[in-house]
């Protein structure tokens, strides 16, 4: 399985790619248009596998010309690194720059083949990339080469295309490499494909400074917010104490790079992308260029890299130029920073919860009404949740309690209007607003149904009813509404997510029904004047 997950997976990914194609023989991307380089620098990197979409998503127009791999998170031989250069040279390549990541193994296979490439009539050069910022005392191995070689990847592409000599483009990303620096950190370890995870991570840990073949990292602490995290991986990456450090001042220009290491959602990148821009731009950085997404993984580590490269509008236009490159994605030249990103609605008719309002001999019982409702739904958050997992996305509770802390907050600066009605339409407004899922969406429709219900009961008990008739109501009402709640264990469900699962495995309640319910108990209660 872990001899053929890598051949399968480049097949895939050229299979995938009209622009790409393999070398007989080798585990070796090649561009499918080799004319195109007659004339030109080639470029050529690679390394162990497992990274995806790196290094063979690179290749194309713009970018890399080649990429070897080895097997999962080993160097490629340096037979098949010599028969992607001879490949190259063939296709008439004026000569061939090969950009390689600090690891021992790396430099030492893509060397020899350098040098036998050289005895072959080749002009051959190699750029080592070590932006890792992780250590204060890099130790004699240096800095390791991490998601930064992205970075050169797309310069020396750029440049490589515009027919720059393999000197000019040595010389230039040389440079720009003393901008760039990576650090990043994880929640999980990775586990190569048949082998154990690399190393011990207890639950609520993270770890900070890791690398990408599955290394432990220089430091492990609690798990914190995404502001916490890249704050501290910041402080880190800039810190003039560390011999590793990206020397960054106020009024520096970056381009950045979110990476994420494997298992992350893009819901939580996109999380740590804004955290990133903004710590940035706390300390007076300029944003110029945002890249989030997966750049360079490790197998499914639960992690992220930043790579930081600072950027002048040379270094801009590079990075800006166009590739074919199925890997890189579709990115925005405008800067980040000083963009305007919010867009005022159109004017719409005032909302009923910001309406002056005036009360009456009923607000305070709704008053009560209502905050008894909040905090019952507060206290079944939970309870809501575990019952909707069992059919739906497990989110009823969250969803409840969203509305409850609406209302709440509602609470506090405004006074209850003494007409149910207007109350209903207040309410509806919050809800439809606040509450999202298809109980926001049903909202209206409920709030009708419990308003007239409060609104009915108020009338029985301050009309001149007699006690009786207003336990008919609780009987009718609230005991009705909690036996359906039960009842809908034995429903088959035609709509709606639980309507996707298997009728055998859907067996409690209906986490809607207990809201209903228990919404109208807490207005009972409340009511009765019980606490």
């Amino acid at each position: 399985m872990l001899l053929s997950c890598v051949d399968e997976a480049l097949c895939g990914l050229v299979r995938a790619s009209g622009g790409l194609s393999l070398l007989k023989g080798h585990r070796v991307v090649l561009r499918s248009d080799p004319d195109n380089l007659r004339g030109k620098v080639a470029l050529l990197s690679g390394g162990g596998s497992g990274h995806e979409p790196a290094h063979g998503g690179y290749v194309g127009a713009g970018m890399l010309s080649a990429a070897v791999a080895g097997g999962v998170f080993a160097s490629p031989p340096p037979a098949s690194v010599l028969a992607a250069i001879l490949s190259l040279h063939s296709a008439g390549a004026s000569g061939v720059l090969l950009i390689v990541k600090n690891y021992t193994g790396d430099r030492l296979n893509f060397g020899l083949a350098a040098e036998q490439a050289r005895n072959h009539g080749v002009a051959v050069d190699m750029v080592i990339v070590a932006e890792d910022c992780a250590f204060d005392q890099p130790s004699k191995a240096g800095r390791r080469g991490l998601c930064g070689t992205i970075f050169i990847h797309k310069l020396a592409g750029a440049l490589a295309e515009e027919g720059c000599s393999l000197d000019q483009i040595v010389s230039k990303v040389t440079e720009v490499l003393k901008g760039i620096g990576t650090l990043g950190v994880s929640l999980s370890p990775c586990s190569v494909p048949g082998c154990l995870p690399s190393f011990e991570l207890p639950p609520g840990d993270m770890e900070l400074g890791l690398g990408i073949h599955g290394e432990a990292g220089i430091k492990r602490s609690k798990v914190a917010s995404a502001d916490e995290v890249v704050k501290t991986m910041m402080d880190h990456m800039t810190n003039p104490d560390s011999q590793s450090h990206l020397p960054l001042k106020s009024g520096d220009s970056v381009v950045v790079c979110v990476n994420n290491l494997g298992a992350l959602s893009c819901l939580e990148l996109a999380v740590v992308t804004r955290a990133a821009i903004v710590c940035l731009e706390s300390r007076g950085v300029v944003v110029a260029r945002v890249m989030s997404g997966s750049f360079m993984t490790s197998l499914e580590m639960a992690g992220v890299s930043l790579t930081l490269m600072r950027a002048d509008q040379e270094t801009l236009r590079l990075f800006d130029a166009k590739t074919s490159a199925p890997a890189w994605p579709n990115l925005s030249s405008q800067c980040v920073s000083g963009r305007g990103y919010i867009t005022d609605p159109q004017a719409v008719s005032t909302r009923p919860q910001d309406d002056a309002h005036s009360e009456g001999p009923l607000s305070p019982v709704m008053r009560k009404a209502l905050e008894k409702v909040c905090s019952t739904l507060l206290e079944k958050q939970e309870e809501l949740n575990s019952l909707d997992r069992a059919g739906g996305d497990g989110d009823c509770g969250n969803t409840h309690a969203q509305a409850a802390r609406a209302v709440q907050e509602w609470l506090q600066d405004h006074v209850v209007p003494g007409c149910p009605g207007r109350l209903l339409s207040v309410l509806a407004g919050l809800v439809q607003e606040k509450m999202g899922g298809s109980s926001g969406a049903v909202s209206f429709d409920i709030k009708c149904l419990l308003f007239k219900n409060i609104h009915m009961t108020l009338s029985f008990r301050y009309g001149g009813a007699d006690p009786g008739d207003r336990t008919m109501v609780r009987v009718v009402v609230v005991d009705a509404a909690a036996s359906g709640a039960e009842s809908t264990r034995n429903l088959t469900a035609r709509a709606g997510r639980a309507s996707y699962v298997a009728a055998e495995r859907v067996t409690l309640p209906d986490p809607g029904a207990v809201a209903v319910a228990a919404i109208l108990r807490a207005v009972l209660e409340s009511l009765e004047g019980k606490k």
